[in-house]
C-alpha cells in the first residue's frame, strides 16, 4: 500500500507529507495513523520503542486515552533523501483538567512507498493554564489558515 508523495522529498513534497501526517495524528484514529508506518516500523517515543502496526495502535490508543482534546501542529525543519525532519507541538489536557503544551522533534524516515519506516520522536510537556492554550479549533484536523508554529512564535 503506497503512500505518496515519495522521496526523495523536495520542500513541497516534505510539507505536504507533514501536514499530512498532522491531519492524521489529529484524527485520534490510531488504525488510521499506523497505516502510514511500514508493518515493522521502528519508532521511539520518549521512553518507548513500539515496533511494527501493532504496537503503534497499542501505543496511540494509551496516549489519547491519557492526553485528551489532543490538537497538534507539525512544521518541516529539514529533509533530504527519504528523511525528513519535524518540529511540533500538541496541546492537551489531563483526566484532573490540567492542560499542556507539550513541544519536540521527530526524525522520520521512509522507505520508497512512502511508508514511515522509522520515527524518532523526543517530546518536553509544559504545564499551562487554560487560557494560555493556542490551539482552539473543533477537534480534527487543523483549519486551512489557522496558524502555524512559527506564526504562532512556537
Amino acid at each position: 500500500m503506497a503512500r505518496p508523495p515519495f522521496p526523495p522529498f523536495t520542500a513541497e513534497t516534505a510539507a505536504q507529507k507533514a501536514r499530512m501526517a498532522e491531519d492524521a495524528w489529529n484524527s485520534r484514529d490510531p488504525e488510521r495513523v499506523s497505516l502510514a508506518y511500514t508493518e515493522d516500523s521502528e519508532w521511539r517515543n520518549r521512553a518507548e520503542f513500539p515496533r511494527g502496526r501493532a504496537q503503534i495502535v497499542e501505543f496511540l490508543t494509551r496516549k489519547w486515552a491519557r492526553e485528551l482534546d489532543y490538537r497538534l501542529i507539525k512544521e518541516v525543519w529539514a529533509f533530504e533523501g527519504n528523511r525528513i525532519a519535524v518540529r511540533f507541538a500538541y496541546e492537551w489536557h489531563d483526566a484532573g483538567g490540567q492542560w499542556y503544551r507539550s513541544y519536540g522533534n521527530e526524525n522520520w524516515e521512509f522507505d520508497g512507498e512512502g511508508l514511515m519506516a522509522r520515527r524518532f520522536a523526543s517530546i518536553n510537556d509544559l504545564a499551562i493554564a487554560e487560557i494560555e492554550r493556542k490551539f482552539r479549533w473543533p477537534s480534527g484536523a487543523r483549519p486551512e489558515g489557522h496558524p502555524g508554529l512559527s506564526e504562532l512564535g512556537l
